[in-house]
């Protein structure tokens, strides 16, 4: 069965960096999309970033500059990497995937578990 595990979350100071990483696993033919994502309590889900099927990094604006979307396809893995944090970007990160499993027919969206980051003023 595909799955998609976050890790690399923690506790960092403020205008530290952390890297999360998202592996994906299981009997995958291939991979359309990745997101990642992030949620605070009280707040809705917001996207931080797409990794598109070309390899091109596409950032929302409030993180574009400090953070990163990178992929390494023969591990089937993105990372996040996260530069200059705030105490904002305090949440849980969870990663997103287009996946088309072998012997699929279609893509089908899988979400990790998601990731605490905490950032400590």
């Amino acid at each position: 069965q595909v799955q998609l595990v976050e890790s690399g979350g923690g506790l960092v100071q403020a205008g530290g960096s952390l890297t999360l990483s998202c592996a994906a696993s299981g009997s995958i033919s291939s991979i359309n999309y990745w997101n990642w994502y992030r949620q605070t309590p009280g707040s809705q889900r917001g996207l931080v970033g797409i990794m598109t099927r070309d390899g091109v990094a596409q950032m929302a604006g409030s993180v574009k500059g400090r953070f990163i979307i990178s992929r390494d396809n023969a591990k089937n893995t993105i990372y996040l990497q996260m530069n200059n944090l705030k105490s904002e970007d305090t949440a849980v990160y969870t990663c997103n995937a287009a996946i088309l499993a072998v012997g699929g027919n279609q893509y089908v969206p899988y979400w990790g578990q998601g990731t605490q980051v905490t950032v400590s003023v």
